[in-house]
């Protein structure tokens, strides 16, 4: 559990709001640090990691085809996971992740990085997060750590 989960449950349970999560690049982190506090069951609906593309277009309704161009990881795609997660659990947020854990020289990738979607009730922020010099779990855990920190303070500027 960290200050963040926290806050997320203090926030949530005074607005009466549900979270979904949708992760492909925190594979599970994400969804560990929310559940992580007690009583989180009364908001989190769930969570799914979608590692490749056919769950993406399936499961969550991103485009395919913009999709297989990016090789999953751009800022739409993450906007729409954040998207087909809302309606996938019927939840008030979706919150997602999109990137790459390790450098991928092949791919031009040189720092590890994720695209983040927070889509509160449709109205949607997105951004990018690098993360150098750590390991592929510490890059997962890092940026699980610091996507749930930007929805807290998103959820802290609407209430």
């Amino acid at each position: 559990m960290n200050a963040h989960s926290v806050a997320l449950k203090r926030i949530l349970s005074t607005v009466g709001h549900s979270i979904a999560v949708a992760e492909s690049v925190t594979g599970g982190n994400l969804q560990a640090l929310i559940a992580a506090t007690s009583g989180a069951s009364d908001y989190f609906l769930g969570g799914i990691t979608a590692y490749n593309i056919d769950q993406k277009a399936a499961l969550l309704k991103v485009d395919r085809d913009h999709a297989a161009s990016v090789n999953c990881v751009s800022q739409r795609v993450a906007e729409e996971m954040a998207a087909g997660v809302r309606t996938l659990f019927g939840s008030d947020i979706g919150l997602a992740t999109t990137g790459y854990a390790e450098p991928w020289p092949d791919g031009g990738v040189g720092v590890p990085f994720a695209y983040y979607a927070i889509n509160i009730s449709g109205r949607v922020t997105s951004g990018q997060i690098s993360c150098a010099d750590r390991s592929r779990v510490e890059t997962q855990r890092y940026i699980a750590g610091s996507v749930l920190e930007k929805l807290v303070a998103e959820l802290d500027k609407i209430r």
